[in-house]
């Protein structure tokens, strides 16, 4: 099972860090304020980060380590991503 780590770019501008192993299911579950509460209300979203993580514990880590960033790290570490792909 593949397991990501995503960040949601919600429509106030406010960042969403999470893990699914179903990205296009989770993205959908959060676009019908099915997801976490945090981003009800905050609509559009947009998926502007994914990295793959392997297993959960691993995912789990990662978004632990993720989400202590700051806004402007956050943001940095999305435009490396773009740059690369």
């Amino acid at each position: 099972m593949r397991w990501v780590v995503y960040i949601l770019e919600c429509g106030d501008g406010t960042l969403y860090v999470g893990v699914t192993n179903d990205l296009e299911k989770r993205v959908a579950a959060h676009a019908s304020g099915k997801g976490a509460r945090y981003t009800r209300g905050r609509a559009p979203l947009s998926v502007r980060y994914v990295e793959d993580a392997g297993t959960r514990s691993d995912a789990l880590k990662r978004e632990a380590a993720i989400r202590r960033l700051t806004r402007t790290a956050k943001l940095a570490l999305m435009e490396r991503k773009s740059a690369r792909a």
